[in-house]
């Protein structure tokens, strides 16, 4: 039952990846050379961070670049990129991708309880 526990978060990222590669490729396909198609990843892989936390969005993030590469910039189904600059935006996605689910990981994680300092009495108050 731990083995189920453990791979639920990682198949829901990889099931969020594949829908939304989905979505992004048919508008690749029907639309006139969309740009910048990958950062639509990056929502998706908040709300998983929300759910799982970082390590869960830090893969969520790599399979989402590596969807990319191989869906939406070309050549098509390749994991080759011709542009420079398009594998400088993957490289710049995967950064924002990973320092936000952090952060959103780090969002919902709970505060640890802090004692309160009791203020210490001054000496003048004493005479």
């Amino acid at each position: 039952m731990w083995i189920v526990k453990r791979a639920l978060p990682v198949v829901v990222a990889l099931a969020v990846v594949s829908v939304v590669t989905a979505v992004l490729w048919f508008v690749r396909v029907s639309a006139v050379e969309p740009q910048h198609l990958v950062f639509f990843y990056l929502f998706p892989i908040v709300l998983v961070a929300t759910l799982y936390g970082s390590g869960t969005a830090a893969l969520c993030a790599i399979a989402a670049a590596l969807s990319a590469a191989f869906f939406l910039y070309d050549p098509l189904y390749s994991f080759y990129v011709d542009n420079p600059l398009d594998m400088g935006e993957l490289g710049c996605f995967v950064a924002l991708a990973v320092i936000g689910g952090k952060c959103a990981a780090d969002l919902l994680r709970p505060v640890p309880h802090v004692p309160q300092r009791v203020p210490r009495q001054s000496r003048m108050s004493e005479d």
